[in-house]
Order: C-alpha cells, then sequence, then structure tokens
C-alpha cells in the first residue's frame, strides 16, 4: 500500500479533457485516495508493531479494542509523539475514516432503494391479484 501511496502521490492524473470546476474536484479526490492508502499503511504497520510488542495471544485477545482506523489510538504505545506527529496522525485518520463514511452512505442509499423497489413489486402484485380476482368475478 506504501508504495501505490507513493505512486499516486508522485504522479498528477491526466484531468485535461475535463471540464475546469471538474477538474479541480478529481485532482482531489485523487491525493484524497493517494492520503487514504498512506493512512491504511501506517495503520497496517501500527497494528504489526502491536501484535510484535504484545504477543500473539495476547493481541487476539484485545482485537476488538483495534477496529478502527484512528491512528492516534493506535499509536498510543509509541512514547513521546510530539503535536506534530499527532496533529499528522489525526490529518491521515481522516483519509482512512473518509472512505469508510463513503460507503456507509453508498450502503444507506443502496438499502433504501432497495426497500422502494421491493415496496414497488409488491405493490404492483396486489394490483394484479386485485385485476384477477375482478376479471374472475
Amino acid at each position: 500500500m506504501a508504495e501505490s501511496a507513493r505512486i499516486v502521490l508522485q504522479n498528477n492524473p491526466n484531468l485535461d479533457h475535463l471540464p475546469i470546476y471538474t477538474k479541480g474536484v478529481c485532482d482531489c479526490q485523487y491525493c484524497a485516495v493517494g492520503l487514504m492508502l498512506v493512512g491504511y499503511s501506517l495503520e497496517v504497520c501500527l497494528k504489526a508493531m502491536l501484535i510484535i510488542k504484545k504477543g500473539i495471544d495476547t493481541y487476539l485477545i484485545e482485537e476488538k479494542t483495534y477496529r478502527h482506523h484512528r491512528l492516534v489510538d493506535l499509536a498510543e504505545f509509541i512514547p513521546e509523539l510530539s503535536t506534530k506527529d499527532k496533529a499528522i496522525l489525526e490529518a491521515l485518520t481522516h483519509f482512512t475514516m473518509w472512505l469508510e463514511d463513503i460507503l456507509i452512505q453508498a450502503q444507506a442509499v443502496w438499502t433504501t432503494q432497495r426497500k422502494y423497489f421491493h415496496l414497488r413489486r409488491i405493490t404492483r402484485l396486489r394490483e394484479r391479484i386485485y385485476l384477477r380476482s375482478l376479471l374472475g368475478s
């Protein structure tokens, strides 16, 4: 992931074909993906360091407490983190949670749409049954 993040952040996407306002949004999203990858890479490293420090058995017992993307909380075991280090971790946390927030919102929209189409199907079925009962009598 770290290598992917490096590639994303060092390259500029070709956005010449897009309108000017769309270019800005796409460029921001492109950079956000790079920072998300950096955050995820750091998260994996911090969790690996926790496993090494605590041991596999202890980590497995405490695993549920580490099922998050809050990098400052994951880095608590590192002595003498500066305010700047913590600020960087907070910023990267935003990008690791950004995708999760988008996925949660997409899931909510998809669930709502699914319920709506299910209700439409039921309504159509009821209409057919009603029409058949009228025609049959």
